[in-house]
């Protein structure tokens, strides 16, 4: 067995005398069935050995073996009924197209999915192996094995994009390596990653991957979470019970909708006399506007943010001044 794994078996034989007569070749021996098909066994998994150094074979893994990539491109979503229906095709018509692996650099006996992670997942529903080719990856080859697998399959939507650049990015991978993995170019590279700085990932795993929504979108909902207002808003919005029961298209929607709402003025819209509500675009009371006389009066809701007075306060100077500047620009 050492020697059918070893990387180079060295012969026991010693080499006879200069000239030695010619030996006669020895009578083929029987073997017996056990021992047929012991060393019809051992060669056998020397081919398959050969073959997976290769990167040619194809061989049956445990999934329970199988650890997920070191860098996250797509983003989890249990409403996926995707997922489904792959498991449903493969118990009907078995799995099609294999995955990819190295072996794992940091756990022995153990292997790493360089894309495939789908079916392995539908393989774990089954409770089935996975067909599986095993080579040996650099981690820059194992992430553009595994972008490129998955542009040419199903399509990253783009803020799965965009957090796959960013957490190559985090893991100090040259930008030429990035954009090969994505196969885009710089301008593309460089907007997939601040919009993925500029929406925190607590709020887009919540969403989900959102393949509907689309770049534009997605850009808006980034300026829209760059206001204080529009991101406690998204935060409530994702906080809702119901919300993670919706669709990842209609998450986004919801999400969108709230945290690019205009804050509501309850009661009168204008004039004197009166008082008006003034509440979040999530729905949050923040105060109780009035007038008396020539002064108009400003309280705050005792729920909201104690510290808002004194934020508000700070702001007033700056606020008169870029009403004030934006009224001379408008007559002039």
């Amino acid at each position: 067995m050492d020697a059918i794994f070893s990387a180079s078996a060295k012969p026991s034989d010693k080499l006879g005398a200069p000239n030695a007569a010619p030996q006669p070749a020895p009578a083929p021996r029987i073997r017996s069935g056990a021992i047929a098909a012991m060393g019809a066994s051992l060669q056998q998994l020397t081919d398959i050995r050969d073959q997976v150094e290769a990167g040619s074979a194809i061989i049956e893994l445990d999934p329970i073996l199988l650890d997920g990539s070191f860098v996250s491109d797509r983003m989890a979503d249990a409403t996926d009924a995707s997922l489904d229906a792959l498991a449903e095709s493969i118990r009907e018509s078995g799995q099609q197209v294999p995955i990819l692996v190295r072996p794992h650099p940091a756990a022995k006996d153990r292997y790493q999915i360089a894309f495939g992670h789908r079916r392995v997942g539908a393989a774990r529903r089954l409770g089935i192996k996975v067909r599986a080719v095993v080579r040996d990856l650099t981690d820059q080859e194992l992430v553009v094995a595994q972008g490129k697998e998955n542009l040419d399959r199903r399509d990253l939507s783009f803020i799965e994009k965009a957090f796959f650049a960013l957490h190559l990015e985090a893991l100090d991978f040259d930008r030429a390596v990035i954009m090969q993995a994505l196969s885009t170019d710089k301008a593309d590279l460089s907007r997939y990653i601040a919009v993925a700085k500029s929406i925190p990932e607590a709020i887009a795993s919540a969403i989900g991957p959102a393949p509907k929504a689309g770049r534009a979108r997605w850009i808006a909902l980034a300026d829209a979470l760059a206001t204080a207002p529009g991101r406690r808003a998204a935060e409530n919005a994702i906080a809702e019970p119901a919300f993670a029961s919706l669709d990842t298209d209609t998450r986004f929607s919801r999400v969108l909708s709230v945290a690019t709402k205009k804050p509501v003025v309850e009661g009168a819209s204008s004039g004197r006399g009166g008082a008006r509500m003034i509440s979040t675009a999530s729905g949050r009371k923040v105060a109780k506007v009035s007038h008396a006389g020539r002064d108009l009066r400003i309280s705050l809701d005792k729920g909201f943010d104690a510290e808002f007075a004194a934020y508000l306060v700070e702001q007033l100077p700056v606020l008169a001044e870029a009403y004030a500047e934006a009224r001379e620009e408008g007559t002039s």
